[in-house]
């Protein structure tokens, strides 16, 4: 069995270095979804669980051969035989199942379980795409900055020496001290080369929702318009003493007609009944497939009302704050980050908050601590060189390449909260 499900194994690894660079509305779409998708279609297609698919009962033709004309061919039921009274009183053994007349009485033909593996497939497909998307979109530009430092508080008492324990990496301090110069510099230089990062990642996110309202639909209309109401009639058929609803939509036996020509060359018909086993899986499946779009809907949608809050909120300073804290737990400097989130467009927001997701609260602070006297002003400063071409007595540039030294921490008395901070504004403070 754990062979038949390997294939899927590798979604399903915890990996402590992997990067995030999305939350965890995101991930019940193109990893949980995209699994469980995954899992049916591999449950369809394998026999060993439930033997043949389908097995139809005939004395004049072979078996192999009406069962596999069956199959391809869609079976029936007959409507008017879907009646709790006759079912209660004997009359007919399973729903839709009796005699009929093929000229008055209507029918109900199945031939969606031919299909079903196929339309499994595809959805998961479909639940991938805009993950797919974002990380095209997004670039690596995350990875490229904290891969690496997922667990680098332990780099204060690794001064020179790096420590490796198995696929984990831990750098020094001096390597830590490096690659807060690549964070800071890129936060600053790119602060106006990311304007639609943001844009691309709400778009993926409403893709998101669409995609699993028309998987909804699709469905729905894959299953002759019983799926909307599948999850309520499998929950009530349990607890009332009548025909399950789930036999309607699935049926467990079905009519099949098959013609051929006799001895003498008439046309010979044979009315056979069909066993199909194929329909025990199919109603698990798309049971726990309602249930699992229901719930995914709501927090679908729930995920859109947070991101529409970061889109009005983010300059926000309790917003902030409350948002990075949730990203992952620690104190920030109130000071600091109100300094560098009055220079933040959305996108570079959203670019802290990745970078706080996915960075431990010693490192973050350190960064937070120089970008906040750093940070270009968005509405003047295209980057740090700009501001260094337009002020004439502009300081040392390679005071910047340091984690150590001091940086820009005080404003000058007549510089304005926006405004980078003069040359007298140097400080001798070190971060905590």
């Amino acid at each position: 069995m754990l062979n038949t499900f390997s294939s899927v194994r590798q979604y399903l690894k915890f990996d402590i270095t992997r990067v995030i660079i999305d939350n965890i509305v995101f991930k019940l779409h193109y990893r949980w979804t995209f699994v469980i998708l995954l899992v049916a279609t591999l449950l369809i297609t394998s026999r060993q669980y439930i033997g043949e698919h389908i097995q139809c009962i005939s004395d004049a033709v072979i078996a192999p051969v009406i069962n596999t004309f069956c199959f391809f061919t869609p079976t029936f039921t007959v409507v008017k035989h879907y009646n709790n009274t006759a079912f209660k009183n004997g009359e007919i053994f399973s729903p839709g199942i009796g005699p009929f007349n093929q000229n008055e009485d209507k029918i109900k033909r199945h031939g969606y379980y031919q299909w079903v593996p196929f339309v499994l497939f595809f959805q998961a497909l479909c639940f991938y795409v805009p993950h797919f998307l974002w990380k095209k979109w997004e670039g690596g530009r995350v990875k490229a900055l904290v891969f690496g430092l997922r667990m680098v508080g332990l780099t204060k008492y690794l001064k020179n020496d790096s420590l490796r324990i198995g696929k984990l990496n831990i750098p020094s301090m001096a390597e830590a001290d490096e690659r807060i110069k690549d964070i800071r510099r890129t936060m600053i230089d790119r602060m106006r080369l990311n304007q639609s990062w943001g844009a691309h990642l709400v778009f993926a996110e409403v893709l998101n929702l669409v995609n699993l309202l028309l998987q909804i639909t699709w469905t729905n209309r894959f299953l002759a318009g019983e799926f909307l109401t599948l999850g309520p009639k499998a929950l009530h058929s349990r607890w009332v003493d009548e025909m399950n609803a789930l036999d309607i939509v699935f049926p467990k036996v079905t009519k099949c007609k098959f013609f051929k020509f006799g001895a003498s060359g008439s046309l010979q018909e044979h009315d056979t009944l069909c066993v199909m086993a194929l329909n025990i899986m199919n109603e698990k499946i798309y049971v726990i497939l309602w249930f699992w779009y229901a719930f995914l809907l709501i927090v679908t949608v729930l995920g859109l009302v947070w991101r529409l809050l970061t889109l009005f909120f983010y300059k926000n300073l309790t917003f902030t704050r409350w948002s990075l804290y949730w990203a992952k737990p620690g104190r920030v400097d109130e000071n600091e980050i109100s300094a560098v989130i009055d220079k933040c467009n959305f996108s570079n927001w959203m670019f802290l908050f990745f970078l706080r997701t996915n960075l431990s609260e010693f490192l973050f602070k350190k960064i937070i601590y120089h970008l906040a006297s750093e940070f270009p002003d968005p509405d003047r400063d295209n980057d740090i060189n700009a501001y260094r071409d337009r002020v004439p007595h502009y300081p040392d540039i390679s005071g910047l390449d340091t984690t150590d030294s001091p940086l820009l921490h005080q404003r000058h008395p007549s510089t304005a909260p926006h405004q980078l901070p003069s040359t007298s504004g140097i400080s001798t403070k070190q971060p905590v």
